[in-house]
């Protein structure tokens, strides 16, 4: 089931979180700002276990990011990334969004949804103040995506 995180999810939201970006897959994000960013996050809950959570982080008028998708490893291959995802593009339609990005490893299955791969430089500089936490900065190798609503 998918739905709107709550504070009590804050906890096994970074858990998850954690296990991919201990491997470089997501950006790390701290306990206190998920806390803080909590209305962003949608869970895929399994039998009161979050298995799964995707935040949507509105950065303009008109532009939106998918952030932090991850699904544990043993629900992987069910279609819960998925869901998560089309969850936050209703969401933005909702909020009459015109844009939604996302910087991925994933491009498949971002495509699968839409998404079309862009050049980084057409995404506003300000979206890239995350980007100075990732070990990686500035030799980003993430592939930005995005999808016009």
């Amino acid at each position: 089931m998918i739905r709107k995180a709550t504070l009590k999810d804050a906890r096994e939201i970074h858990r998850l979180l954690l296990i991919f970006a201990k491997d470089g897959l997501v950006l790390p994000r701290s306990l206190m700002d998920i806390f803080e960013a909590i209305r962003d996050f949608y869970v895929f809950v399994d039998e009161e276990r979050v298995v799964g959570a995707v935040a949507l982080n509105i950065c303009w008028e008109d532009l939106a990011e998918v952030r932090s998708l991850v699904v544990h490893q043993e629900h992987g291959g069910k279609g819960i990334g998925r869901q998560l995802v089309e969850a936050c593009l209703a969401e933005a339609r909702q909020l009459v969004i015109g844009r939604v990005f996302a910087l991925t490893y994933q491009q498949v299955f971002f495509e699968k949804l839409g998404f079309s791969v862009i050049e980084k430089s057409e995404l506003p500089q300000k979206i890239w103040g995350d980007c100075i936490k990732c070990a990686k900065f500035p030799e980003c190798d993430e592939i930005a995506m995005s999808i016009y609503l």
